[in-house]
C-alpha cells in the first residue's frame, strides 16, 4: 500500500514494517502501517468496538470518531507519529499508535526519545493476543526511530491492557496519578522480553498446526463425481480411516440434485454448508485455487491443505502464483500446508484423520513425521508400516510455502502423543530459528533429521527460500550442537526412530552382545567399535540355545551394571533333520519381551538373519503403537540340536578370548572424562517391550550409537554452558564499537571493507586478542631494521595473496638468528619467488613452538554467525577436518569445538608429544565469539596461524572484514516468513 502525496516525502511508506503473524489461537493476521487510504476502514472498525472499550481508550464516552480524529489517526510521518493496524480479510481488528513526546508530555521530534502509546482491539478479537503482537511490532518500530521508552496512561479497571504491558517482559515503572495508572516501558529487549516473545511464538505456531491436524470438520474441494482422481481419493481415505468429525464433498460441478457422495453431504460451494468448516483440502487445478481459497476465507475456514501442483516447482511464474496463494490465504487468517502437498494424518483416537493420498492410515503410535517430499513420505510411511511402527502425526508439506519444519517442531515440542520427531528436509528457510527450536525440542524428545539436496548448493524446485552457502559439513555440525540426530538416509531415520520411540536412552556407550551365532556376534562387536561404542565380549549362546536361554541371558545382561545397552543377535535354529527352522520368531519374540517386562532402563535391539516372523512378532507384542487388544496364537517351541541338551555360553572368538589386546579406549574427550552418568528420571522410565529388530548388525549398531550420542548431549544440555565472567574485565566493547563505526564511515560501500593489519590488531586488542606485530620489509635494509626492533630470532615471510600461509612453497624462513642469516634468507627468497614488490615480505618475531591451528568466524545470511576451528594446513584445507559452532559460544561449546576434529589427539600429546595449552585456545575462541556477537558488523575474522604451545598461544596473522550488519531473522518481533 503506497503513501499519498499528503504524507511526508522524506519518510516513504515503510513496507518492511508489514508482517504476517500467528495469533494465540493459531489463526493468522497481518500487521501494517496505517495510511490515509484507511479512513473508511478505521471508521468501520471503531463502530464495531464496544462502548466500554472506547471508554478505556479515551477515558470518557466516545461513541464515534470525528473527521479530525480520523485525519489524525490516518496521517503519520512514520517517525514521530506512527500507527499500525492488524487486519484480517482487509479489515481492521486492532490498532496501535505512538506519538513522540518531550519531558513535559508535549509533541516533539528527535532527539526526544519517549513516546506515548495507545491500543484499541475489537472486542470480538480480544483474547487472541492481538495487543501483545502489536506491542512487539510497535516497540521494534520505535527503536528503529530512536525512541527508547513508551509512556501509557491506563484506567485501573482496564486489567487486560495492564496485563499486556506487565507480561511483555520489558523493564517498566508504574505509578498512580490523577485516577489512572501511569506506565513507563524501557524498550531495550531483555532476556525476559525475548523469552516471553519466543514462548508466545511457540504456543501460537503449535496451535496453528494443531488446528490443521485436529479439525472438527473437513471439506474436500474438488471431489470428483466419479471414482478416481485426487479429491475423490482423499475423501475415500478420510472415510476409511474412521474420521471422527464431519466430512463434506465440494465441487462446483456437482449436479444440483446431488445430496451425498460416498455417504457424506455433497455441496457445490462452502456457502451451502450450514456450519463453519475447520479444514479444507483443495484438489483443483492451480488456476481454480484462488477461487477456492476465497470461498474458504469468506466462510471462516481455519486452514488449508493444498494438493494442487503447478506452483514454484514450475519456475518463476509458478513461484509468483505460490506467493500470491500464501498472501491470499493469510489475508483471511488461514495457514497452508502445500501447495503440491501429499497430505496430513493424525492417528489420535479422538480424530483419526487421514487427509492424504496414502491409501492406508498408519497405526497409532508415538512417532511424528514431517517431510517436504511426497515420494519420500510414501517411502517412510511404507517402511514404518512394514516394521510395525505407529505414528502420532504426519505432514507432507510439498513446496512448504507456509507451514514448515519449524512449525512442526513447535507442535512436536508440546504434543503429548509424540515421543520422537522425524523430519525429512530439503531446504531450511530459517536455519537460525530451526537450530533454536531443535535445541529446545531435543532437550525433551529426540529429533531425527535427514537433509536432502545436501551438495547441490541450490534448493529443490518449488522451495522458494534463501539459499545458504555454508557447506553441508557445517550444517551437520550445527545440527549436532542443537542436539539433532542427523542421519544420511531415510532408512537410517527409520532405524533410529524405532529405537528411540521404543527404548529408553542408554546411560553410556557400554554394550553387551549376546546371541546364538559367534560370527554375527563378532560382526556386531566390530560394528560397535567402528561407531565409537564400547562393546563387551560377545556371549555365544551357541546354535543350541532355546528361547528360554535367550530370555535368561538377556535378563542377566539387563541386570549387569557394567553395560548400558544390549544387542541380541539371532539366526535360525537347526532342526533334527539339519535344516534351518525359520518359523520360530513368535516364540523368541515372546521370550525377549518377557525378559524386558521387568522394567529395564537399558535399551535393547535385535539383529536377526532370516528368522521368519521375528520382526513382526516383536512389533505386534511391543510396537510403538498405543496399546490395543490383541490375540496372540502360541507357536511351537523350537527344537534344539540333537547333540545338545543345554546351551553353552562362551566368549570364544573375541579378541579377548584369543589373547589379543582389548579394544582401545576412546580418545580423551569431555564425554569420556567421567564414567557414564545415570540416566535422568525421564530417560530411565521403563517402557516394557517395544524392541526394534534389524536385518543387519551395522544398522542396529548405528541406531544405538546415535542414541548414545543423543543421551550424552541431553545430559550435558541439562546443565548449560556459560560465558566465563573473566572476559568482562578485559573486553572494551565501547572502544571496539567506536573503531568499527569510524572504519565503516570511511567506506560507504555496502559490501564493506577489509581492515589493514594494524587496524585488525587494534580491533582484536579491544577483546583481549593479541596479534603478534609484523613489520614490512620492502628491501634488505628495512628487514634488518625491523629485526633489530623486534629482536632475534625472527621469521621472514611473504604476504602476497598467492603465497600467504603456504610454507610449502618456500615463502617462509624461520628462526633467522642474526643479521647475516637474515640478509641471506632475504636474497634466497627474492631469487626463488620474485621481486620484493610482488612478495610483500614482512618480518615477525618468532613464536614459541607448538601446533599450528586456524580459528575463524563468519556470518552466513541464513544461519548467522559461525565459529570454526581446525589445524592449519592440510588437515583443514585438504581433508576438511574443521569443527563449527553457532555464536554465541559457551565454555562447553569451546571445549567441544577443539575436541571434535579428527586431528584433536595432536593437541593432547599424540605419540609422546607435549600436550598444548587447550585452556588458552578455549579462551581465544570465547573472545572471538564474543566479538562477533557484540558487533554484527564484523562479518569475517580469520586468525591464522594460531600457534598453540604447551604454555600459551600466539596469533601470528589476522584478517578482519567489516560490513553493514545483515538483517537477522531471529530477532525482532514475531513474523511469518515471506518467500
Amino acid at each position: 500500500m503506497e503513501p499519498t502525496p499528503e504524507q511526508s516525502p522524506h519518510h516513504a511508506y515503510p513496507d518492511h514494517w508489514e508482517a504476517d503473524v500467528v495469533l494465540r489461537d493459531g489463526g493468522t493476521a497481518r500487521i501494517r502501517p496505517i495510511t490515509t487510504d484507511d479512513a473508511e476502514r478505521l471508521v468501520s472498525f471503531y463502530e464495531q468496538v464496544s462502548d466500554e472499550s472506547k471508554y478505556y481508550r479515551f477515558f470518557a464516552p466516545y461513541p464515534r470518531l470525528s473527521d479530525r480524529d480520523v485525519h489524525r489517526f490516518t496521517h503519520h510521518d512514520y517517525v514521530d507519529r506512527v500507527g499500525l493496524a492488524v487486519t484480517i480479510g482487509g479489515e481492521f481488528i486492532g490498532t496501535v499508535r505512538y506519538d513522540r513526546i518531550d519531558d513535559t508530555g508535549r509533541p516533539a521530534s528527535a532527539p526526544a526519545d519517549e513516546a506515548e502509546v495507545a491500543f484499541l482491539v475489537q472486542d470480538a478479537h480480544q483474547g487472541r493476543g492481538v495487543a501483545s503482537a502489536l506491542l512487539e511490532h510497535i516497540a521494534a518500530v520505535a527503536r528503529e526511530r530512536g525512541i527508547r521508552r513508551f509512556a501509557a496512561e491506563v484506567l485501573p479497571a482496564n486489567n487486560k491492557m495492564i496485563k499486556v504491558f506487565r507480561d511483555g517482559g520489558y523493564t517498566q515503572r508504574r505509578s498512580f496519578e490523577d485516577g489512572s495508572v501511569h506506565l513507563t516501558l524501557d524498550l531495550e529487549p531483555t532476556e525476559k522480553s525475548l523469552a516471553v516473545q519466543r514462548g508466545r511464538e511457540q504456543r501460537a505456531e503449535a496451535r496453528s498446526v494443531q488446528r490443521l491436524l485436529a479439525p472438527g470438520s473437513v471439506a474436500v474441494i474438488g471431489t470428483g463425481r466419479t471414482p478416481g482422481g485426487v479429491g475423490r481419493t482423499v475423501l475415500r481415505n478420510l472415510l476409511a480411516a474412521g474420521y471422527t468429525g464431519r466430512a463434506y464433498a465440494v465441487n462446483r460441478a456437482f449436479d444440483e440434485g446431488l445430496a451425498t457422495l460416498d455417504g457424506v453431504p455433497a455441496h457445490r460451494s462452502l456457502g451451502e454448508i450450514d456450519e463453519q468448516v475447520d479444514l479444507a483440502v483443495i484438489a483443483v487445478p492451480a488456476h481454480r485455487v484462488p477461487e477456492a481459497v476465497a470461498d474458504c476465507g469468506e466462510h471462516g475456514v481455519q486452514g488449508l491443505v493444498v494438493l494442487s501442483a503447478g506452483y514454484a516447482e514450475r519456475g518463476a511464474e509458478g513461484r509468483e502464483l505460490q506467493r500470491e496463494l500464501v498472501r491470499q490465504a493469510r489475508s483471511y487468517g488461514m495457514r497452508i500446508i502445500g501447495p503440491n502437498a501429499f497430505g496430513i494424518i493424525n492417528t489420535a483416537e479422538t480424530v483419526r484423520l487421514n487427509a492424504s493420498l496414502a491409501p492406508e492410515s498408519p497405526a497409532r503410535g508415538r512417532i511424528g513425521l514431517f517431510t517436504q517430499s511426497g515420494a519420500i513420505g510414501i517411502a517412510l510411511l511404507s517402511g514404518l508400516h512394514r516394521r510395525g511402527a505407529g505414528l502420532s502425526s504426519f505432514i507432507s508439506a510439498g513446496n512448504r510455502a507456509d507451514v514448515s519444519g519449524n512449525d512442526f517442531l513447535q507442535y512436536s515440542f508440546e504434543d503429548p502423543d509424540t515421543d520422537v520427531a522425524l523430519l525429512y528436509l530439503e531446504s531450511l528457510g530459517n536455519p537460525r530459528k530451526f537450530t533454536r527450536l531443535a535445541r529446545r525440542t531435543a532437550a525433551v524428545k529426540p529429533v531425527v533429521v535427514v537433509k536432502g539436496a545436501r551438495h547441490s548448493g541450490t534448493n529443490p524446485p518449488g522451495h522458494a527460500v534463501p539459499v545458504s552457502r555454508i557447506p553441508d559439513t557445517t550444517v551437520s555440525a550445527l545440527m549436532r550442537q542443537a542436539g539433532v540426530i542427523r542421519v544420511d538416509t531415510v532408512t537410517e531415520m527409520v532405524d533410529a526412530g524405532l529405537l528411540l520411540a521404543g527404548q529408553p536412552l542408554p546411560a553410556g556407550p557400554r554394550v553387551a552382545i549376546l546371541g546364538n551365532s559367534e560370527s554375527l556376534g563378532l560382526l556386531t562387536y566390530d560394528a560397535c567399535l567402528a561407531e565409537g561404542l564400547r562393546p563387551r565380549p560377545p556371549i555365544d549362546l551357541t546354535t543350541a540355545a532355546s528361547p528360554q536361554d535367550f530370555r535368561d541371558a538377556l535378563a542377566e545382561a539387563l541386570a549387569d551394571g557394567t553395560c548400558d545397552a544390549v544387542i541380541v543377535t539371532a539366526i535360525p535354529w537347526v532342526g533334527e533333520n539339519g535344516e534351518a527352522e525359520t518359523g520360530d520368531g513368535q516364540v523368541l519374540a515372546e521370550a525377549l519381551t518377557k525378559a524386558v517386562a521387568g522394567g529395564s532402563a537399558k535399551p535393547v535391539a535385535v539383529v536377526h538373519v532370516e528368522i521368519g516372523g521375528l520382526a513382526e512378532a516383536l512389533a505386534a507384542a511391543s510396537s510403538t503403537a498405543a496399546p490395543r487388544p490383541r490375540t496372540v496364537t502360541p507357536a511351537a517351541q523350537p527344537r534344539a540340536a540333537t547333540n545338545a541338551t543345554t546351551a553353552r555360553a562362551t566368549t570364544a572368538g573375541t579378541p579377548e578370548a584369543r589373547g589379543a589386546a582389548t579394544a582401545p579406549a576412546a580418545p580423551a574427550t569431555p564425554e569420556a572424562a567421567t564414567a557414564p552418568e545415570a540416566a535422568t528420571s525421564q530417560e530411565a522410565t521403563p517402557r516394557p517391550g517395544r524392541i526394534p529388530a534389524y536385518p543387519a548388525a551395522e544398522r542396529a549398531v548405528r541406531a544405538l550409537a546415535e542414541a548414545v550420542k543423543y543421551a550424552q548431549w541431553r545430559r550435558q544440555a541439562a546443565v548449560p554452558g556459560k560465558i566465563p565472567e573473566f572476559l568482562d574485565d578485559t573486553i572494551h566493547e565501547a572502544g571496539a564499537a567506536a573503531l568499527i563505526e569510524a572504519q565503516l564511515a570511511t567506506a560507504p560501500d555496502p559490501r564493506g571493507r577489509p581492515l589493514s593489519h594494524d587496524e585488525a590488531r587494534e580491533l582484536l586488542g579491544h577483546y583481549g586478542i593479541d596479534v603478534r606485530p609484523t613489520l614490512p620489509a620492502p628491501d634488505p635494509e628495512a628487514a634488518v631494521a625491523a629485526a633489530a626492533r623486534l629482536g632475534y630470532p625472527v621469521a621472514l615471510k611473504t604476504t602476497a595473496p598467492h603465497l600467504r600461509h603456504r610454507a610449502d612453497l618456500g615463502g617462509v624462513r624461520l628462526d633467522v638468528a642474526d643479521e647475516e642469516a637474515l640478509r641471506r634468507a632475504y636474497g634466497e627468497l627474492t631469487d626463488l619467488l620474485g621481486k620484493p614488490a610482488e612478495l610483500l615480505p614482512v618480518v615477525q618475531a618468532m613464536a614459541p613452538r607448538g601446533v599450528d591451528t586456524v580459528v575463524r568466524a563468519s556470518i552466513d545470511a541464513a544461519a548467522g554467525a559461525i565459529l570454526s576451528f581446525g589445524l592449519a594446513g592440510a588437515p583443514s584445507e585438504l581433508l576438511g577436518d574443521t569443527a563449527h559452532r553457532l555464536v554465541p559460544a559457551t565454555d562447553r561449546d569451546a571445549a567441544e569445538l577443539i575436541r571434535s576434529i579428527r586431528a584433536a589427539p595432536v593437541l593432547f600429546g599424540w605419540r609422546g608429544s607435549a600436550p598444548v595449552d587447550t585452556a588458552a585456545l578455549e579462551e581465544l575462541l570465547l573472545r572471538l565469539s564474543r566479538l562477533v556477537d557484540d558487533h554484527p558488523e564484523v562479518v569475517s575474522v580469520a586468525l591464522e596461524p594460531v600457534v598453540v604451545a604447551p604454555q600459551g598461544l600466539t596469533v601470528l596473522g589476522a584478517s578482519v572484514r567489516l560490513a553493514p550488519p545483515p538483517a537477522r531473522s531471529d530477532v525482532g518481533p514475531r513474523r511469518l516468513p515471506n518467500y
